[in-house]
């Protein structure tokens, strides 16, 4: 289940919503958010928003193919990375709050994935042509911020909650996956970027490592914020088909 363009690309992220629909699977929720981040990437590649739209519509899909092949791997029960082994093992859990089933993807999918699909596809000094186009990915990703919390608030109302913890809820629910993360994943390709094949494997191990105890920490937070997410909780929306519906609705 590996695509060829973005084409392709939401054609299996909405097979994959549409199964997770009938089966009123949390899975769909990320599908779904994921779909609306490739259709606004996608619109900046057909009206010429990137220096190189032809690269970047190969990056998008090869980026993309992590997440398919990751979870075509676990439905067959293949030994896949570990950020994306507890992503998908936390579907199960219905205790999670959304923002919590989509941030196990998100960092997953950034933090572990974006770095390695940037330096395959520019190995060595070509990475840094991509950095242009890569930072043009993060305005993309910041315009969405807004329209995204508005949806969170409608499904979860007491998420402002979280305001009290420490500064704003995005900086708490989505910079590290904004701005901190995709800078970590550039670090992370510069280093991958130069390195001979058998070297990046153990690499990316290390990262994967790295990026599972973050896993860890997003799926049991500080027992600080236990009061604070058994009321969120109890404001949500369970109702998964609407949720998906939601997150899917985001970019006209």
């Amino acid at each position: 289940m590996l695509a060829n363009n973005t084409d392709e690309v939401i054609q299996y992220l909405d097979a994959i919503i549409a199964e997770a629909i009938e089966e009123r699977s949390r899975r769909g929720f990320f599908a779904a958010l994921y779909r609306q981040v490739t259709l606004k990437v996608k619109i900046g590649i057909k009206h010429g928003f990137f220096d190189d739209a032809a690269r970047m519509e190969e990056f998008t899909t090869q980026f993309a193919n992590r997440y398919l092949r990751a979870w075509d791997n676990y439905q067959k029960n293949i030994k896949s990375t570990r950020s994306w082994q507890m992503t998908f093992d936390a579907v199960q859990k219905p205790e999670l709050l959304i923002v919590q089933h989509l941030l196990l993807a998100i960092n997953a999918h950034i933090n572990l994935d974006l770095g390695i699909v940037g330096a395959e596809l520019c190995p060595g000094d070509k990475l840094q042509t991509l950095q242009d186009d890569f930072i043009k990915i993060n305005a993309i990703l910041s315009d969405l911020l807004e329209p995204v919390e508005l949806v969170l608030g409608q499904l979860s109302p007491l998420i402002e909650i979280l305001d009290k913890f420490g500064g704003r809820k995005d900086e708490i629910i989505f910079n590290f996956s904004i701005r901190k993360a995709r800078q970590e994943a550039w670090n992370n390709a510069k280093i991958l970027a130069y390195q001979t094949p058998d070297l990046q494997q153990a690499i990316i191990k290390l990262i994967d490592s790295k990026v599972a105890f973050l896993s860890r920490a997003i799926a049991n937070p500080s027992r600080s914020f236990d009061k604070a997410l058994d009321l969120i909780k109890k404001s949500e929306s369970d109702d998964i088909v609407v949720i998906i519906n939601a997150l899917n609705s985001i970019v006209n």
